[in-house]
């Protein structure tokens, strides 16, 4: 069973169409991405998962069930990009807080977890208004695991991090992924994307224009070699490497380096939505 599965999901406010038939599924313990221009539906999908809007037409289930309803809300753990927690609190007491609101019986055993998952184990008793950006963004990520949901939607969680508290996001996904939870992350880095997730969905104008894995949209940008006589480049992919490597040699050249170049996500997003 899908974590998470969107199929035929419309949405209109008044004249403006959000969505316009999107078909997207989250398998169990799958990273996705989810991707987009501004105003191309990735909010609106993601809060009709959470419940908070409903779709004009289609179906969004969490865990089988219908999103909105007590069980997919029970199924779910949820970062907003611009989130606030009281200043006075400290990390503890927060997530004390979303313990009672979810109603999570974890109690103080699943705080430590959460903290130490998170990189914030030493952060127990500082009070939000004393940490930085990027440790009020991984509190936000503990609080969205709190009672280990099978399925979080994380909307930009690295976007405040430095290259160092990205990484740690990066493994945290990854041992998340190890856990048999499934994420849903929304995210203007495509780098970290292309990273981390095991399939993306590009979203246009409220349509997904392109769907599946990072290598699997790669487009072949041709075999870069570096030689005794300065760079060569040859058209083609990986199939077409050694060929060239052959050729070279034969006349003559030496090889000090082979690069089988393909697209990156940036460009397969780009060439997706038209920019």
């Amino acid at each position: 069973m899908p974590a998470l599965r969107v199929r035929a999901l419309e949405k209109r406010y008044g004249r403006t169409e959000a969505l316009a038939g999107v078909d997207v599924e989250v398998g169990d313990g799958e990273l996705f991405g989810l991707l987009g221009p501004n105003g191309a539906g990735k909010s609106t999908l993601v809060k009709i998962a959470c419940g908070l809007v409903r779709p004009t037409r289609g179906d969004a289930e969490i865990c089988g069930v219908p999103a909105g309803s007590a069980g997919a809300r029970r199924s779910l753990g949820y970062l907003a990009e611009l989130f606030r927690f009281p200043g006075w609190a400290s990390a503890d007491e927060v997530l004390s807080l979303h313990q009672r609101l979810s109603g999570s019986s974890g109690g103080a055993v699943e705080r430590e977890e959460l903290l130490e998952l998170v990189g914030l184990a030493y952060a127990r008793n500082i009070r939000v208004e004393a940490m930085s950006k990027g440790m009020q963004q991984r509190l936000g990520i503990a609080q969205a695991l709190v009672g280990f949901p099978p399925l979080l939607l994380l909307d930009e969680p690295t976007s405040a991090l430095d290259p160092a508290g990205r990484r740690t996001v990066r493994k945290l996904l990854e041992e998340l992924r190890g856990r048999g939870i499934s994420v849903l992350l929304n995210s203007h880095l495509l780098s970290e994307i292309e990273l981390v997730c095991d399939r993306v969905a590009i979203l246009r104008d409220g349509r997904v224009v392109a769907a599946g894995a990072p290598d699997e949209l790669a487009r072949p940008r041709g075999v870069e070699i570096e030689t005794d006589d300065g760079l060569v480049h040859f058209d083609g992919g990986r199939e077409d490497a050694a060929r060239a490597v052959a050729e070279l040699v034969a006349a003559g050249r030496k090889v000090y380096r082979v690069d089988v170049r393909r697209s990156t996500l940036e460009e397969i997003y780009l060439e997706a939505v038209g920019e």
